[in-house]
């Protein structure tokens, strides 16, 4: 790819969803650990020539990094991306599979320094910060299994119906997503998955912190001492009277209004098309959700940097 279509794409934030600042930091952090991987791949295999030697690479870091931006942000195939700069299709392929794990090991930014790669480290946080956490699960969909598979009905999910993958997703007050979890099959309900996950552990006994959530997560409460609060129980099923109908529909509400927040931080994740759907490997999910995490929460911590003066 030329310099003059390089610098198109990285000007344009609607191509990439990054500013160029955004993209420029990435070639610095992501650049040497991806040149270290290969060197270390290169080395670790019997050779007949040194390394270094041989064909270079038509397709260089930057453009690797611009065809991985490009097939999160837009779900652009493989085919595409290859007339685009110029290369193989399993040229792309190769360099989205080498890309996309090192985005997704960044973890989440908080501000300029600041990374949060573990729940145990966001549970941290939002109690060192005083912040009220919200999560909440996300679907997405992805291709059924092959018929015969033992496993095809996993990813069925009770709440959809469809095949999908899951994630919990964590957000703070200003709806930014410090913590995104790795995908499971669409068939583990949201309470299970969030157990799985440490969070009962993490909190009971942990820092004093509220954490919002749906409905989904009824049970979580008396389990974290009252740290994980849910929407209130309906203690009347038939012939509730006025005054309750009332009093719990405002509670609910008020309940509703407060964890907001949560479904905008989905909604910032889901703009992103690999998400919308997923029609590539299953197994790819986890690196895919989480390294789009991280490129959102960067960027977001970038616009609220404020700039800098000369």
């Amino acid at each position: 790819m030329g310099n003059a279509s390089r610098a198109a794409i990285i000007s344009d934030r609607r191509i990439t969803g990054l500013s160029a600042d955004v993209i420029a930091e990435l070639v610095a952090e992501v650049g040497p650990l991806w040149h270290e991987q290969h060197q270390a791949k290169l080395a670790s295999r019997p050779r007949k020539r040194a390394v270094g030697t041989g064909a270079k690479h038509r397709l260089v870091f930057v453009d690797r990094l611009l065809a991985t931006l490009v097939h999160l942000r837009h779900a652009v195939t493989h085919d595409v991306l290859a007339c685009w700069f110029g290369v193989d299709r399993s040229t792309i392929t190769r360099a989205i599979g080498e890309v996309r794990p090192l985005l997704a090991e960044r973890g989440r930014t908080i501000s300029p320094g600041v990374r949060l790669r573990t729940l145990a480290e966001v549970v941290d946080h939002l109690g060192t910060s005083r912040k009220t956490g919200i999560i909440d699960g996300t679907e997405i969909r992805v291709r059924r299994p092959a018929a015969g598979r033992k496993d095809r009905d996993k990813f069925i999910s009770g709440k959809s119906k469809q095949n999908a993958v899951k994630s919990m997703v964590v957000t703070d007050g200003d709806g930014r997503v410090p913590f995104c979890s790795p995908a499971q099959p669409g068939s583990c309900a949201d309470i299970t998955h969030a157990r799985q996950l440490g969070l009962v552990r993490l909190l009971d006994g942990g820092p004093a912190l509220e954490i919002l959530a749906d409905a989904g997560y009824q049970g979580l409460g008396a389990q974290t001492g009252g740290r994980v609060v849910t929407p209130p129980h309906r203690k009347f099923r038939k012939n509730a009277p006025d005054w309750y109908e009332e009093m719990h529909e405002r509670q609910r509400k008020a309940h509703s209004s407060r964890r907001i927040r949560v479904e905008h931080g989905i909604a910032h994740l889901t703009n992103w098309r690999a998400l919308a759907r997923h029609l590539g490997r299953r197994e790819h999910m986890s690196d895919t959700v989480q390294a789009i995490a991280a490129l959102l929460s960067h960027q977001q911590a970038a616009d609220l940097t404020p700039a800098r003066t000369m």
